[in-house]
């Protein structure tokens, strides 16, 4: 209703854009008065309205739908020079974007390898991109002409491509090189001086459209000089707006006299019919107006029709594939920590397997000279591992969606490609004055897989993993971080544990330490969150356990381990932690055992503790799901339990996947 009213008081206000979602549930509206509608859909004639945002301070310069986390949400931006993210259900706002320096006119998101990003544009003509963090923009591009600018992808996501007008009247459509931030091509054709700004769209991988003196105007993205143009037996204003329909059929084109004409090739002919007849057939008794429908020329017909610790001389990572091939989607998976079954019939049979042909191994590429892997992580996304390197190099090796790994994730039956990006540039950690072999390497990576935190002994290393450019450095030792840990919610705040056995609570954004957490005796050698508990567990050389409040960083419990009887641990035996899927209990690793403690008592439920003959635990992780969990052993030796209780299911002994001249360590 107050809208409503403003409407009345003020018949100035307009629909700056409107846009569906992309399962075409939903649409948007953009107003010049601060307001987004959001409107969902049924069918027919049936449209709903779904929510109403008090968006920006001034006008709603353009809105978009996007899916960061899975989640669908809504991207705006503003004469109040913010972008701002609103989640699509329920209208709560998620991320506020500042830092252009004049009103936002366009906002375009996107996605590349599982990295979301929004890049957005100013009327003085800058182009920024932002990942869904508080982190500021990642880019700091000029749009061609300075003014008001529109950016697009191709429909493959392959290409990108914006179209934008000066204040003096001249139009530019150019395609990008994003890794560069530099113009690739500059298409030729427009009138000398545009009466208005023009707008534009791609369709079919293959061809730009542009509405520009009094007609339509059509290029083939390979080549920089106009293909046609047609004038849709005219009527149309100077700058015309335009819209293809999903698959390049259909051109909706806005025509004087508050009219929309409808151009279609012979496809869109033939899908026009077919929604005739359907009409015709469900109420033959209700006659409505039809359509006038331009067929486009022969020319643009075509234009739119068309269309594990391994060491030996060159270090290397070898990835196993699981088991059972089991293919279940996580969200069938109801992950829990149970006690032990009372069915004690049940025959658990160990699978041992010591030869090549009873599991899929492959060796990693790796060109870099690299002698040791010291730290090895899988990607949030799944589908690429990182390794940093004890010459404090990284290296990152990715999986690409082909016939025989249609997904582009991780998997033994295909090998990744060591990637770098066309700068050539390496994520290389400060060393200061230490020895990167002897320093304790630790790294972290972002949920969404935009940056890697990263430390070999000198200062913390903030890298972009997009591009491989170095963002920040801060902490320079002494004393060196030993292990580091992303907050859940945010990515400024982080957790660094220090050799001096200090934990330091680090704002990235504003280089500020928030808190320092004293606890431990011995430097610390886990970090763990838990987001649902709002805690953070830490561990310690000092086989100590300790929880603390993230709210106000003050320690709950803390607990040492029990060694088992027989074993006595080196000096400096690491520890560590990591949180179950139920964020309610967390695995230990130490080399004398794995265990699973529940976190609000800080009691241990489980233990699984090796022979005294067995070589001492080096490493364990949970499966993604929680269901498992992997662990290495100083002989290269790897086990896989059940995570409910921690019993030993299956052995891989090295000769089922080393050559025998790898040595181990």
């Amino acid at each position: 209703m107050p809208l409503q009213a403003a409407l009345v008081k003020d018949p100035a206000v307009s629909v700056n854009r409107v846009i569906w979602s992309p399962d075409g549930s939903l649409f948007g509206v953009a107003y010049s008065r601060h307001i987004v509608q959001i409107y969902s859909y049924h069918g027919g004639d049936e449209v709903r309205q779904h929510l109403e945002i008090d968006a920006h301070v001034g006008g709603v310069n353009d809105l978009a739908f996007s899916h960061p986390n899975k989640q669908l949400c809504v991207v705006t931006c503003g004469d109040d020079k913010t972008i701002k993210v609103w989640e699509a259900t329920n209208g709560t706002k998620q991320y506020t974007f500042e830092g252009h320096e004049a009103s936002v006119y366009s906002v375009c998101p996107h996605y590349k390898e599982n990295i979301q990003f929004i890049f957005s544009t100013a009327i003085d003509g800058k182009i920024k991109a932002w990942l869904y963090d508080n982190m500021g923009s990642r880019v700091d591009y000029e749009a061609p002409g300075r003014w008001c600018t529109t950016m697009a992808y191709s429909a493959d996501g392959t290409r990108l491509f914006s179209c934008g007008t000066s204040k003096d009247g001249e139009s530019f459509i150019v395609e990008w090189n994003e890794s560069e931030g530099a113009v690739k091509r500059t298409y030729q054709g427009f009138r000398k001086r545009s009466l208005g700004v023009v707008q534009f769209d791609t369709t079919k991988n293959r061809y730009l459209a542009a509405g520009d003196d009094f007609s339509i105007k059509f290029w083939d993205m390979d080549n920089v000089q106009p293909l046609t143009s047609v004038d849709a037996d005219g009527g149309l204003p100077a700058s015309p707006r335009i819209r293809f329909n999903k698959d390049g059929s259909l051109l909706a084109v806005s025509a004087n006299d508050n009219g929309i004409k409808i151009l279609a090739n012979s496809d869109g002919m033939r899908l026009l019919r077919t929604l005739e007849n359907l009409s015709y057939d469900a109420s033959r008794t209700s006659e409505a107006p039809k359509p006038t429908i331009n067929p486009i020329s022969a020319a643009a017909a075509a234009a739119v029709a068309t269309s594990a610790g391994l060491a030996d001389r060159s270090a290397s990572v070898v990835a196993i594939a699981g088991m059972n091939g089991d293919a279940r989607s996580l969200g069938d998976v109801k992950p829990r920590i149970t006690e032990e079954s009372s069915d004690k019939s049940k025959i658990w049979k160990l699978t041992e397997i010591s030869e090549p042909s009873q599991c899929r191994s492959l060796r990693l590429p790796e060109n870099l000279r690299v002698t040791k892997i010291s730290r090895l992580i899988f990607t949030n996304s799944g589908n690429a591992i990182l390794a940093l390197a004890s010459n404090a190099i990284h290296l990152l090796w990715k999986w690409q969606r082909s016939e025989r790994n249609s997904n582009g994730k991780a998997t033994a039956s295909v090998p990744p490609q060591l990637w770098q990006p066309s700068s050539g540039i390496l994520m290389t950690n400060d060393v200061a004055d230490t020895n990167p072999e002897e320093a304790v390497p630790c790294f972290a990576l972002s949920k969404n897989d935009s940056y890697v935190m990263s430390a070999s002994g000198g200062k913390i290393s903030l890298f972009n993993m997009m591009t491989f450019k170095t963002m920040a450095t801060f902490m320079p030792p002494p004393p060196p971080a030993t292990f580091l840990a992303f907050h859940p919610q945010d990515n400024n705040i982080i957790a660094i544990g220090m050799d001096d056995s200090t934990i330091q609570i680090y704002n990235v954004r504003v280089d500020e330490v928030k808190s320092k957490l004293k606890g431990h005796s011995k430097r610390i050698t886990g970090l763990a969150f838990s987001h649902v508990l709002s805690v953070l567990v830490s561990s310690g050389a000092d086989s100590q356990l300790c929880v603390w409040n993230t709210d106000g960083w003050e320690k709950q419990k803390s607990r040492f381990l029990q060694v088992p009887s027989g074993r006595t641990p080196t000096a400096l035996s690491d520890t560590r932690v990591q949180f179950h899927q139920d964020q309610m209990h967390f695995l230990v690793v130490h080399e004398t055992q794995l265990a699973i403690y529940e976190t609000t008592k800080l009691e241990r439920v489980k233990q699984w503790v090796p022979l005294e003959s067995s070589a001492p635990i080096t490493h364990a992780t949970f499966s993604c799901d929680s269901q498992l969990v992997y662990s290495s052993f100083l002989d290269a030796t790897v086990c896989v339990f059940t995570a409910a209780n921690l019993r030993l299911r299956c052995r891989i002994n090295p000769s089922a996947y080393l050559p025998a001249s790898v040595r181990y360590v």
